[in-house]
Parts: structure tokens; sequence; C-alpha cells
């Protein structure tokens, strides 16, 4: 099978496609014929060897996928050969940019019905993130006011959504020439991030969903109420106004992914994917994540 890997830690140039095996699910895992994949801002942490979960290299690249169920492993019980799935292939984040991929069964589960492979492979990690920052750690509640620093980008357009939906007022914080966006998203009030005093005459919030940190959250935590939330997963460390953060990564689960599934095919919320790039040709995509002109929305891999 073809497959994007990486013979050892490095820059852009160690990104290959290569031919290599179909690998076997173990216990409890799965093997699904890939038909999408995701490319993340975590995939070149991971190729540049900075990762502390990942393992060594040689390894193949990718966490978010969609496809079909080729194979099951011993002791699975909810997926059969066949199957339409969409999640994570395992807590080390890697192997799903690939003609076949493992996944552990407790990290995928049913694709959603509406979506196609492309939009199903962009959610996983991203669309589980918004949800975990607002309700499992944020708290946030119906009628209560969240402000999302980087409200325009992947992470912060799901938390927009999932937050309107959920009756939560939305203050996103975001570049001038997001705002049209974040206006069809639902955003109540839209803040320009690039101007010097973008902070005076923001409302008070119940919480913040932190997705950018630096100068930007040190401007935006003012507006935090008494008791409020900073929940952030980009600043793990120190306080911002005297107000220590949250930090968190991800956990994707079967049960986190059905909870995503019931938002999209509730049409509460909506996937968003930017350049479709071949698997033979993922350095460019990876070329677009580090800077190289791409359209707005999760970077796709389409493998079939």
């Amino acid at each position: 099978m073809r497959a994007v890997r990486i013979p050892r830690f490095g820059g852009l140039e160690v990104v290959e496609v290569q031919d290599v095996p179909v690998p076997s699910p173990g216990a409890n895992e799965v093997l699904v014929r890939v038909e999408a994949a995701g490319v993340a801002p975590w995939d070149p942490i991971i190729r540049e060897g900075k990762s502390e979960v990942s393992g060594s290299a040689p390894l193949t690249l990718g966490s978010d996928l969609a496809g079909v169920v080729e194979r099951v492993g011993d002791g699975v019980k909810d997926f059969s050969v066949g199957d339409a799935v969409y999640g994570v292939t395992n807590p080390q984040f890697v192997g799903a940019q690939a003609e076949y991929a493992v996944c552990e069964a407790g990290m995928i589960a049913p694709r959603p019905r509406g979506l196609d492979a492309l939009q199903a492979a962009s959610a996983p990690v991203i669309a589980v993130t918004a949800y975990q920052m607002l309700f499992e750690y944020g708290d946030v509640k119906r009628g209560q006011t969240v402000l999302i620093p980087g409200a325009a980008g992947n992470v912060g357009a799901y938390a927009v959504q999932m937050a309107v939906a959920a009756g939560i007022s939305v203050v996103a914080v975001a570049r001038k020439k997001d705002e049209q966006v974040l206006r069809q998203l639902g955003a109540g009030v839209i803040v320009d991030s690039e101007a010097p005093d973008f902070a005076r005459g923001v409302p008070k919030v119940d919480a913040i969903a932190d997705l950018v940190g630096g100068e930007i959250l040190q401007k935006s935590v003012g507006a935090l109420k008494e008791n409020g939330k900073l929940i952030s997963v980009v600043s793990g460390e120190g306080s911002f106004n005297g107000v220590k953060p949250v930090f968190f990564y991800a956990e994707v689960t079967t049960a986190g992914l059905r909870r995503i599934t019931a938002l999209f095919e509730e049409g509460k919320i909506h996937a968003r994917v930017g350049s479709v790039v071949p698997l033979e040709e993922a350095r460019k995509a990876y070329e677009m994540l580090a800077g190289a002109p791409h359209k707005p929305g999760k970077i796709m891999l389409r493998v079939r």
C-alpha cells in the first residue's frame, strides 16, 4: 500500500510517499481502508521529533481519517467489515495517511449520515477539542457567554457553531477579514484581533476558550468575569492577569465521536474542508500547513 512516511525526523524534505506492507489489526483494533485523511498542526511536531507520545521514526504520519472497515481484530464487537467509520488511529496520532490504517476500536465511530469521507475525516480531533473545551472543561451553559480567541480557525469554527447551537452567546476574536464567515457561523459579537485596543469594550464573559495564546489572550483575559474559566489548548503554564488556564489535550473516543455525530446529523455543526491534495502529493499539503497558499478549512488528503 501507499503511505505518507518519514524515514527520519526533520523538515518538509523527509516527507515521502512509500510502498509499505498493509498492517494487521491486533486485539481491539480494526483495519480501515482509508478514503480520506486529515493534515493537522500536530503532524509537523511529530515529523520533527518533538512529540512526547508518537514514538520513533520511521513512521506513517496522520491521525484523522474516514474509510471502511476491512478487517476486525479479536475482541471487537461494535464494528463489522464494510462499516463506514471515522475517527482517529491511536493515542500516538500516527498511521492515518495511508491506503490502510489500523485504528483502536475505541477511537472510531460510524460515519455521520450526510457527510462524505473528506468531510468526516476533517472533523474528529478538532470537533472533539471544541466540544471538550466548551462543555467538559469550560462547563459553559445556555444563557452564558464565551469569548473565543482564534474563532475563525478550524477548532474555533466548531466552537462557535456548538456554542450557538447550545444557546451560548459568542464573542469571537479574529481578524477583520474573517468577519463575514463568523457572522455566518452565528457569532454575536466579533472583535478585530489586529486592532491595537481590540479588548476595550469587550463584554464580560463566563469563559474563554483560547486557541491562540500569547498577546491576544493576554489582552482578552480582562473580559473574564470573577470566577470565570479560562480553557486553553496552547497555554498550559503561568497565568494571565492572575488567571491560570486549564490546559488539556483532546481525548478522542467512540462516545465523544458519537456526540459529534449527533451534532452533524441534527444540522447544528457543519464541516469545513479546505484544500484537498491527492495522497501521492502529500508534501504539498505539508507545504500548505507551513504557509503556502491554501483554502480556508482543514487541509485534507484524498486517498481513494
